[in-house]
């Protein structure tokens, strides 16, 4: 009988010491100090608020640079998406109306961010790089449907060199292997 004793005090002993060690953790963090991310008043376009460049906000349709949308509307990322959340209907360029650089662009591409899980799928089944995330994170409002974004909304601004030809580069000179 007395084995069994010292065992259970053994037993207890080891729950107790890894209950202390738990708690020791919490104690340590309890009595550090709060670190803030001034996030209404800080300064800078973003209020304070920091992002990891893996951040997943708010989608952006890109443009190329002559000023045209990336979007061909081969609705890939409408496929791809798990929460359905992504509405396209595709139209034909014309020589007249020039929207992208392919046949056919999104003449309506809608994101309802009612939907939306952030996953990425999207992203990264868009074989042109049209679709990417953004840094916004404002998103909350008392009115559903204003969560339903549109394409003028999710579009980044045309570049300030549109429509220009590129700058001719200089060749770079690629020394030759030896072998």
């Amino acid at each position: 009988m007395a084995p069994f004793g010292i065992l259970a005090v053994v037993a207890i002993l080891k729950d107790i010491a890894a209950i202390a060690k738990g708690m020791s953790v919490t104690f340590k963090e309890m009595l550090a100090p709060t670190v803030v991310e001034n996030y209404p008043d800080g300064p800078g376009p973003l209020k304070g608020a920091k992002f990891q460049e893996r951040y997943r906000g708010v989608h952006v349709l890109q443009m190329d640079e002559n000023g045209l949308e990336k979007c061909v509307a081969c609705f890939l990322c409408a496929a791809a998406c798990p929460s359905n959340c992504i509405y396209i209907e595709a139209a034909e360029n014309t020589t007249e109306k020039r929207l992208s650089g392919a046949e056919r662009y999104a003449r309506v591409y809608n994101i309802d961010y009612n939907r939306c899980i952030f996953c990425g799928y999207c992203v990264e089944a868009c074989p042109t790089d049209a679709i990417t995330h953004g840094h916004g994170f404002k998103l909350a409002t008392f009115n559903a449907s204003n969560l339903v974004y549109r394409k003028e909304a999710l579009l980044v601004p045309v570049p300030a060199n549109a429509g220009q030809p590129l700058a001719p580069q200089e060749p770079v000179m690629v020394p030759e292997k030896r072998a």
